[in-house]
């Protein structure tokens, strides 16, 4: 598999950050991995934090040319600056959501590991679709993805497909032929070296 032809990288941020300190860290990630896309995931539902904490990153994606969507908060999207949302309830208003914020926008839908779902994101216009979790991971309703759905998602679907939750070296390795982005975060934040734990798990894509 070419460079060209690998997975793209999308970073998830910590639920919780600290603000003083993460945007150097992510500055430092983002200047040394190839990322796609990165994701806002803030546990908190304080506007005012989120923000503050959406200004920051904004700022350290927007100057390497890197996209950034937030999470589940779709009407903070374009006041704050942002490039989209990831709605975390897939069937949630996306076709209305469609028609208000206009096709620049990006629109991501989670599908946790429901086929119908993601067919159903897709036809209602979400840029792409995120399966998962493909291991044991707190994400979704504790279910994991069939690689038999991604394999049929990469052949039928021209819909990207995002796969998140509980990735090892190993199933990047072998799911790298039937997506077109890992969605990576909890499975670095918690490392002593998170940038250390990322450049291991984007090199098992080329095996």
């Amino acid at each position: 598999m070419s460079t060209q032809d690998l997975p793209q990288i999308y970073l998830v941020t910590p639920t919780v950050l600290d603000l003083e300190t993460y945007p150097a860290q992510l500055a430092r990630i983002l200047d040394s991995v190839d990322i796609a896309c990165l994701r806002l995931g803030l546990a908190s539902t304080d506007e005012d934090e989120i923000a503050r904490t959406a200004d920051a990153l904004r700022d350290v994606a927007h100057a390497r040319d890197i996209m950034l969507v937030i999470e589940r908060h779709a009407l903070m999207v374009d006041r704050l600056g942002l490039d989209g949302v990831h709605l975390m309830n897939s069937g949630r208003n996306l076709r209305q959501l469609r028609k208000d914020m206009g096709d620049d926008v990006i629109l991501g839908a989670f599908c946790n590991t429901s086929r119908h779902e993601g067919i159903s994101a897709g036809e209602a216009g979400a840029d792409y679709v995120s399966f998962g979790p493909v291991a044991a991971s707190t994400l979704g309703d504790g279910n994991q993805v069939d690689p038999e759905l991604l394999s049929w998602w990469s052949e039928m679907i021209e819909v990207p497909v995002v796969v998140e939750g509980g990735l090892t070296q190993g199933l990047i390795h072998t799911l790298s032929d039937k997506v077109d982005f890992f969605a990576i975060g909890p499975e670095i934040w918690s490392t002593e070296d998170p940038l250390l734990a990322l450049q291991a798990l984007a090199a098992a894509r080329e095996g």
